[in-house]
């Protein structure tokens, strides 16, 4: 069993893999939830004879869609759907109502995987909509075109949804007898700045998340494992990098050199449009490269912004993969408020002094 998170769309080499290698597979999505469940819709699983990739929460409803999904491989069944209550009877707490899409293939890579692998590649955003059933046929829909074997058979309904999920993503839908997913490029843009021990840890935690993650350093040689969905910029001016992020991005930096961590996290408070910048260190570093910038006029307001130190409260371990879990954390806390609407102005490890 592979069990690990994937990274954003990771199935689609994992699927086109199986498929090349004619082996049977059945393709496991959660295509809608109501109430509480394990997983959001989109959430998949891989299952072939040998091993189960992914993961759609696990506990009972996981077993029981991987027995069922062990009984159709090489069926060559048109896609499906069941539902699972998750209470008493499935011997699960969670209260909700959950809808599985199964869908067998042993016939070779499809072509509908092939274009969507291509179009992601080129980060063009689509909808993959799977007809159940009696409606069957797989479509990719881009926001000009219709992939499919019979464009002219997705109902207008269906096809609207599904060019609005291309523009604004979302979660994946079941509607009218069709499963929509989107398979969009993540906004979830990282800088992380520095490959020692520290970096490597937190860019092997960050390429769990569905993000885009780019990994810099200036040391030759540095960068050895590098998870699949990292782009590692080997540059003898990290610094400069900070101008290649789009705007609302996120920065860590952790290098090796005090005066790079400074120049580096000053470009990015001069940048109004950082979601996000934490610098590894002290309290006592935060104070000194304060003191620095102030000397350099940089604005109070930008200042301000900096997280130092890095991680959520309370987390203080000092061992790389603690930091990394904690940083981690900390990165979602924030992108969780900003998509609330919530002001990040003040860092949440500089707190207000409160006054009985």
């Amino acid at each position: 069993m592979r069990w690990e998170n994937w990274a954003m769309h990771e199935w689609l080499d994992d699927l086109a893999d199986l498929t090349a290698a004619r082996e049977a597979v059945v393709v496991i999505t959660i295509a809608a939830v109501r109430g509480s469940a394990p997983r959001e819709p989109g959430a998949k699983m891989l299952v072939t004879a040998s091993e189960t990739i992914g993961t759609i929460g696990g506990g009972t409803l996981e077993h029981e869609c991987t027995r069922l999904a062990v009984s159709m491989l090489g069926s060559n069944e048109l896609p499906s759907t069941r539902r699972f209550p998750l209470g008493p009877s499935l011997g699960q707490c969670c209260g909700g109502v959950v809808d599985v899409m199964f869908e067998p293939l042993d016939d070779g890579l499809p072509g509908w995987l092939a274009e969507l692998r291509a179009l992601h590649g080129q980060r063009r955003d689509a909808t993959l909509v799977t007809g159940v059933g009696r409606n069957g046929g797989k479509f990719v829909v881009t926001a000009g075109d219709v992939y499919g074997p019979a464009p002219e058979g997705l109902p207008a309904a269906v096809l609207d949804l599904a060019h609005t999920l291309v523009a604004n993503g979302g979660d994946a839908r079941f509607d009218s007898g069709f499963v929509l997913e989107p398979v969009v490029a993540s906004d979830f843009d990282i800088a992380l700045f520095g490959a020692g021990h520290v970096g490597a840890a937190v860019a092997e935690t960050l390429s769990l998340l569905d993000c885009n993650l780019r990994w810099v350093d200036s040391r030759r040689g540095v960068f050895r494992d590098v998870p699949r969905n990292v782009r590692a910029v080997e540059t003898a001016h990290p610094e400069l990098e900070v101008a290649a992020m789009p705007p609302g991005s996120y920065y860590l930096v952790m290098t090796h050199s005090h005066a790079l961590d400074y120049e580096i996290c000053s470009r990015v408070l001069r940048r109004a449009d950082a979601a996000y910048c934490g610098l590894i260190g002290s309290r006592t570093k935060r104070r000194r490269f304060e003191k620095r910038w102030r000397a350099d006029e940089v604005p109070e307001a930008s200042i301000r912004r900096l997280h130092c130190p890095i991680g959520v409260s309370g987390a203080t371990g000092k061992k790389p993969a603690e930091i990394a879990v904690s940083t981690a954390a900390e990165l979602l806390q924030v992108r969780a408020r900003r998509q609330a609407g919530v002001s990040g102005a003040r860092a949440n490890n500089v707190l207000p002094i409160r006054r009985n």
